[in-house]
């Protein structure tokens, strides 16, 4: 593989882990002002942009548009997955886990490519 494959995945991956926080890092701080955490949120956020833009900078080309989406969705599934297991202590279900496996059933046709 080369470079500008496996770049927008690891960057990717990075990102994902930025975002989740982003977004549901703040669920543990309950008793925190709703701008505290927006504010928190947003820093946070601007660090998986930094990531992010060059995820798909990079890996455009290679990759196209709708596969880099497909990639990104994938990613911020199985970070989720690990953030509200192992941080906010949830369990995970054979319900998430048949969900999962569809959304990851779509990104196979996504790469597939067209149907004849």
């Amino acid at each position: 593989m080369t470079y500008s494959a496996i770049a927008p995945i690891v960057l990717l991956i990075l990102s994902n882990v930025f975002m989740t926080f982003a977004w549901y890092g703040h669920l543990k701080f309950g008793h925190k002002a709703l701008w505290i955490v927006v504010l928190a949120s947003w820093g946070i956020a601007f660090f998986e942009y930094c990531l992010a833009v060059p995820a798909n900078r990079i890996g455009y080309g290679f990759y196209t548009a709708a596969e880099l989406k497909t990639i990104q969705e994938v990613i911020t599934l199985a970070v989720f997955a690990v953030f509200s297991l192992f941080y906010l202590g949830e369990k995970f279900t054979v319900n998430h886990l048949i969900g999962f496996s569809l959304i990851c059933a779509g990104a196979f046709f996504i790469f597939r490519g067209p149907i004849r």
